[in-house]
């Protein structure tokens, strides 16, 4: 599937827990004050990419412990998305997680949902989702894997099955 891309960074420390592969989409509604990738708002700007390219690029790569969607906002390419994390999950010589980071709320993707937007694909194949946009007010670089306070690590998983956010705190997130 085709996807519309900024950048990939082969092996991130900075973007989840382990070494991961991070794939940086091109879009974003929201144009947080501060966003660290204001180059990823532009839906015109950005490359034309391929699902099963990237999936190679990841394969190739032993020491990934997982891969993350950013942005831009992934949930504007979520179709596309969950096309990959079907790949990401079914490669059998392997065992990663997938997260994404987004500025809507997990309610508010789960709300809106439907068959055209692709949310509801694409959360039912993410481990882990960082939710809510950035605040510069709330900045703090204390936080592990977030970006300002307001923003939740959630199991994503668990959170479907309960249905309600089972967020980590951040001495949990301290042990992954």
């Amino acid at each position: 599937m085709k996807i519309k891309i900024a950048g990939l960074i082969s092996e991130s420390i900075v973007d989840g827990p382990g070494i991961r592969f991070t794939i940086f989409t091109q879009g974003c509604p929201h144009h947080c004050e501060g966003c660290h990738n204001p180059a990823t708002h532009d839906f015109n700007g950005g490359r034309w990419d391929d699902t099963d390219r990237i999936f190679e690029m990841i394969k190739k790569d032993p020491i990934l412990d997982g891969v993350t969607f950013s942005g831009g906002d992934p949930f504007c390419q979520a179709k596309p998305l969950a096309d990959l994390a079907d790949k990401i999950h079914g490669h059998k010589e392997f065992k990663m997680n997938v997260m994404a980071y987004t500025g809507y709320t997990f309610e508010y993707l789960v709300s809106h949902a439907n068959d055209e937007n692709g949310y509801m694909e694409l959360l039912k194949r993410l481990d882990y989702l960082v939710d809510g946009p950035f605040v510069l007010a709330k900045r703090s670089l204390e936080l592990k894997f977030m970006g300002s306070s307001n923003q939740r690590y959630i199991d994503v998983q668990e959170s479907l099955k309960r249905g309600e956010v089972v967020a980590f705190s951040q001495e949990q997130l301290a042990v992954l």
